[in-house]
């Protein structure tokens, strides 16, 4: 009976997620083909990889200075937290939903970059990215317009560059923007400002 159960969820989901990515696949068309460009492609291929962490990485290391050390410290010690939440929550989800990335559902649809792994939902990368970008910018205000934009260009890039669906992109950023709201609505001056 388990067995049976479980094979049912299974089969749900693959016929929830096969309806919604036909309903998507004409915007990830039009968008994926801006990536023939070899301009755009390139950028957004740099966007991608510097939402990898570099860009985030080098936020946390101004952090000291523009907060001054022990604030600074402070304030990437609760974004590190938050980040790992993220990295917790999109692994499982992708691992226990499996949907496939659009390049390889659809053979019209080019990976202009390589993906870290097969599945697509949710953008881990666009979770991180509206995760840091919120709370950069609500330890730091004057990092808001920097990260904001950053964190639209990586949700972008996931989609141009082939590596997800709008609705991947869109469940990451509710997710990543959850994560960061809740940390600052338990903690908002961070959670290890009692350390300072």
């Amino acid at each position: 009976m388990e067995k049976v159960s479980s094979l049912y969820k299974s089969m749900s989901k693959e016929i929830l997620f096969q309806k919604a990515d036909h309903y998507e696949v004409s915007l990830c068309q039009r968008l994926n083909r801006m990536g023939y460009y070899r301009a755009i492609r390139l950028f957004f291929k740099a966007v991608s990889r510097l939402g990898d962490g570099v860009f985030w990485y080098s936020l946390a290391l101004c952090m000291p200075f523009f907060l001054g050390f022990k604030e600074g410290l402070a304030a990437v010690a609760h974004i590190t937290v938050t980040a790992l939440i993220c990295v917790a929550i999109y692994s499982q989800l992708k691992n226990r939903l499996v949907r496939q990335r659009p390049f390889i559902s659809f053979k019209d649809i080019q990976a202009h970059t390589a993906p870290l792994d097969l599945y697509s939902f949710p953008s881990g990368h666009t979770m991180n990215a509206v995760n840091f970008a919120i709370l950069f910018s609500w330890f730091y205000p004057p990092l808001l317009p920097l990260a904001v934009t950053f964190a639209i260009l990586v949700a972008l890039s996931r989609v141009i560059l082939g590596m997800h669906y709008p609705t991947d992109v869109l469940v990451g950023t509710l997710l990543g923007a959850t994560i960061a709201y809740v940390s600052l609505k338990l903690a908002p001056q961070g959670m290890f400002i009692s350390f300072i």
